[in-house]
Parts: C-alpha cells; sequence; structure tokens
C-alpha cells in the first residue's frame, strides 16, 4: 500500500512538473509558430495552432531588412565583456567578504542589493548626460560598463554565498603552507567553487544578453544588441507580430542553445553546497 502511494505521488510529480514546464515554455512555442505565419494569419482569431500556411518569408524579411550578424555581434562582446569584467571583480570581493568579514560587511551586501530595487529609469538622465559629455553613447565600451555595474550586486550576492559554503580550514592550511593571496584565490578556491562559479557566470550573462531598458537608451546603431534589433519592428504604424516573432526568435536563439547545454551545470551551481 505505502509502494503504491509513493507511486502515485512520483506520478503526481511527474505530470505536474511537466505541465509547469509546458506553461512556461509555451509563450516561446507560440512566438516560435508565429513566426512561420503570414501577418493575417498571426493576428486571426481564433489562433491557428498548426495547420496554417507556413512560409520562411518573416525570416527573409528580417535578414534583408537588418544586419542580423551586426546586432549578434554586438550582443556577444557586450555580454561577454561585460560578464567576465563583473567576474573579475566580484570573485576577490566576495572573497574578502566571505572570508575576512568586518563589522559593515552585511551593511555593505544590503547596500549592494538595494541599488538593484532603485528602478533605473530614475537614473537615465544623469547616466544618459555623463555618456554624452564622455562620448560613451552608441559604444560597445559604454554598454558594457552599464550593465557590469548593473548586474555587480547580484553576482557578488552569489558568489558569497557559494564561498560561505567552503571551510575556512582549507584555505588557512593553504596559508600556512605559504600560498599567497593570488595563488590561494587561483589555485584553491576557484578550483572548488567551479559549480558556483559557472552558475553564476551563465546567468550573469543572460541576464546582460536579455538587458533591453540601457541598450535601448544608450545605443542607436554601432552598438545596438539584439534587443534594438528586436525593437525595431515596433514601428507607428504598429506591431508586425509575424516579422516581430521571426526578430525575437533569431535574437533569443543563441542564449537559448547556450542555456539548454548548459542545464545541467546550471543547475548544479544553484545547489552546490558544503564540501564534502
Amino acid at each position: 500500500m505505502a509502494r503504491m502511494v509513493t507511486t502515485q505521488r512520483k506520478v503526481i510529480s511527474t505530470v505536474a512538473a511537466w505541465l509547469a514546464g509546458f506553461l512556461i515554455f509555451f509563450p516561446i512555442l507560440w512566438m516560435v509558430l508565429a513566426s512561420f505565419k503570414t501577418e493575417l494569419e498571426a493576428f486571426a482569431i481564433p489562433p491557428s495552432f498548426l495547420f496554417f500556411h507556413w512560409t520562411l518569408e518573416n525570416y527573409i524579411t528580417v535578414q534583408e531588412r537588418s544586419d542580423y550578424v551586426h546586432h549578434a555581434v554586438n550582443s556577444i562582446i557586450i555580454a561577454g565583456g561585460s560578464t567576465l569584467i563583473a567576474m573579475l571583480i566580484a570573485i576577490p570581493a566576495a572573497w574578502s567578504m566571505a572570508f575576512s568579514p568586518t563589522r559593515r560587511t552585511k551593511d555593505t551586501l544590503l547596500w549592494m542589493l538595494s541599488t538593484k530595487m532603485m528602478p533605473p529609469v530614475g537614473v537615465l538622465v544623469p547616466i544618459y548626460l555623463i555618456y554624452r559629455n564622455f562620448g560613451l553613447l552608441d559604444t560597445r565600451a559604454g554598454l558594457i560598463f552599464i550593465l557590469c555595474l548593473g548586474n555587480l550586486p547580484i553576482v557578488i550576492w552569489m558568489l558569497f554565498t557559494y564561498f560561505k559554503e567552503i571551510p575556512k580550514d582549507i584555505l588557512e592550511a593553504a596559508r600556512m603552507d605559504g600560498a599567497t593571496i593570488g595563488r590561494e584565490l587561483v589555485y584553491v578556491l576557484t578550483p572548488m567553487a567551479v559549480p558556483g562559479l559557472a552558475s553564476t557566470l551563465l546567468l550573469n550573462l543572460i541576464l546582460a544578453w536579455n538587458e533591453a531598458f540601457w541598450t535601448l537608451n544608450l545605443s542607436t546603431l554601432e552598438a545596438a544588441p539584439l534587443t534594438v534589433f528586436i525593437a525595431s519592428y515596433s514601428s507607428p504604424e504598429g506591431l508586425f507580430w509575424a516579422k516581430l516573432s521571426a526578430a525575437s526568435t533569431l535574437a533569443i536563439a543563441p542564449i537559448l542553445v547556450l542555456g539548454w547545454f548548459s542545464q545541467r551545470q546550471l543547475v548544479r551551481g544553484l545547489t552546490f553546497g558544503a564540501v564534502k
């Protein structure tokens, strides 16, 4: 009887998990399907799910109208650059707070996290004026800088949490053996925190790739990433749903594939615990 109840719970849990996964994935599936429809079919009510005239016209139009490769390269450089710089800053910062805390460490962490609670639009005007005066508007360097600063509190918090799970005795033993701070970070701490570092890097990369507010307001053409590429299909005449869906599909495809292949490492990092 108990075995039957356990089996039923597993079945219910599995069905619930698949249902939740389908509900989360359904908007993406609908967007992909809409990208293969004509504009009239994309607006049709009731909508058609599978039985419609499949066409590649939207993808062809998107490629002819916009330089997808240019925007994709900008996204790769901006997201990758901001992630790399954030990690280089966050690793020593989180190491210091985790293993050499002071009375102000918790206050500092809370203050950094509080900056994420402020709406970005509240500082848009001063940031825009600063960027204009320093010639950073519509530049990759400017976007890398602002995205790095925007995601840095989350990166430090995540790494701080992972580092706190590592026993201090291991680092103290390395110091007694003569390890310098640099060697301690590179040869002792980093290998032990690989799952946490990987998940933090992937999450930061996804956040930077999907950032739309700053990219739309601080770039126009030269440094415009894929978020600007998507927004270009919204015009005063209205939204072109089929073409917008095609552009969105092309924009999310790289990061979606990356997330799919790295999901095991991401889950492992998010469940990273104490060293056994």
